[in-house]
């Protein structure tokens, strides 16, 4: 399959279900009468949600990221592009786990919504059980932290975004937004929520296709698996999905675009063949990551890019994707690009606060190993299947 490898239409369903009529104008009211907080906002989501925002003229809009070099280019992106609003559009460099983001909260925190698209979200994150502890963080506590500063602050809806790696996980990173997905069920008794599981986002940060562009800005081989697929949306509509949950979602409504199988699902190495010729070379296949390296000095010159694919052997990786699993209730007729998980994930309070308190127990302790963290993930998740190999992608170019 040959696709498009611009950084604006990898699909277009979700802009034109966007842009068109009567969702178009019912967005557009939404936006100017509200306040929007958001998290993780100078991501590669969160700027293409911010930017949906932003140029619907909302009263207020504040934004929130860990990364200050982000930010600035968020800002310039922005006012380059747009220009000015009328409503109030700051930004702060804060770590919403820290007590100052709990000190900015008690001083605001006045907000119609919130969108949490902050994340870990690769699998080489479960490598360590250090930067798998801060994987939890991220996405679950930090999620249940701001949900709870949301109640008592009156929100009217809270957003965060999800994962298809949700749906069946294989790997921590996929699991630990699956738990995520069933703390936010049990907080919409309390506050209305919704989500979205859409695919990989092209060209985002630590993507596969935007380390193609570095390689080759850096003159250096491709190397890809040949035998896993996935979906793929771009920035523009990764925010747009967001948003039309944000907005036109229903209490526990999980968005997904509509994609299938058949026609959608690309191989990571077909991907790297288009994406060499896309930019005017003929890939060479090597047998080796040694071989690509060495040809990488003189093939470019000749027109040709030395790659170098191979079958995935690493920790968490899943050969395919999907959006939704057996027995979920689906809403397929409300929008025409957009399908709905009308979720009704069952959780046990008593499974949910064990799972709590024993994080929070490791974490106190400032001791805890990848296996007891995982037994952990398979008491709350029965049908977890977390597939170890002893490899993981750090170990790859």
């Amino acid at each position: 399959m040959s696709i498009k490898l611009d950084s604006h239409s990898l699909f277009s369903a979700n802009r034109e279900a966007l842009n068109s009529q009567p969702h178009h104008q019912q967005l557009l009211a939404l936006v100017e009468e509200s306040k929007f907080l958001i998290l993780g906002a100078a991501g590669t989501i969160g700027q293409a949600v911010t930017k949906e925002i932003f140029k619907r003229n909302p009263k207020k809009l504040h934004c929130i990221d860990i990364s200050e070099n982000n930010l600035v280019e968020l800002v310039r992106d922005l006012r380059s592009e747009y220009g000015y609003i009328d409503g109030d559009f700051k930004t702060f460099a804060l770590d919403i786990g820290s007590s100052i983001y709990d000190a900015f909260i008690s001083a605001d925190g006045e907000y119609d919504y919130v969108l949490n698209l902050s994340a870990l979200k690769h699998v080489r994150s479960e490598k360590d059980p250090y930067t798998l502890m801060r994987m939890i963080e991220v996405n679950v506590l930090n999620t249940l932290k701001t949900i709870q500063q949301s109640k008592e602050k009156g929100v009217k809806k809270y957003f965060c975004v999800s994962t298809d790696k949700a749906a069946n996980p294989v790997n921590m990173m996929g699991a630990s937004k699956r738990i995520m997905e069933l703390f936010l069920m049990r907080e919409s008794n309390e506050i209305t929520i919704s989500t979205a599981r859409f695919a990989n986002v092209a060209y985002s940060d630590g993507s596969l296709l935007h380390g193609f562009k570095m390689r080759m800005e850096k003159n250096q081989p491709i190397v890809a698996p040949d035998d896993v697929r996935r979906y793929f949306v771009s920035k523009e509509e990764s925010g747009q999905l967001c948003l039309m949950s944000t907005l036109l979602g229903e209490n526990r409504d999980i968005f997904f675009p509509k994609l299938n199988a058949e026609s959608h699902l690309i191989k990571f190495s077909d991907l790297a063949i288009d994406f060499i010729r896309s930019r005017g070379f003929e890939p060479h296949f090597c047998g080796s990551e040694d071989e690509a390296r060495v040809l990488a000095k003189s093939h470019p010159s000749e027109g040709k890019w030395p790659c170098f694919f191979s079958g995935s052997d690493t920790t968490g990786e899943k050969d395919f994707e999907e959006f939704f699993t057996e027995g979920e209730i689906l809403d397929m007729e409300r929008f025409e690009h957009l399908g709905i998980v009308k979720s009704q994930l069952n959780f046990v309070d008593e499974k949910l606060d064990n799972f709590l308190n024993k994080i929070l127990e490791m974490r106190e302790s400032g001791t805890w190993s990848k296996e007891e963290i995982v037994h952990l993930f398979q008491d709350l998740l029965p049908e977890f299947k977390h597939l170890e190999t002893g490899k993981y992608l750090d170990a790859k170019m």
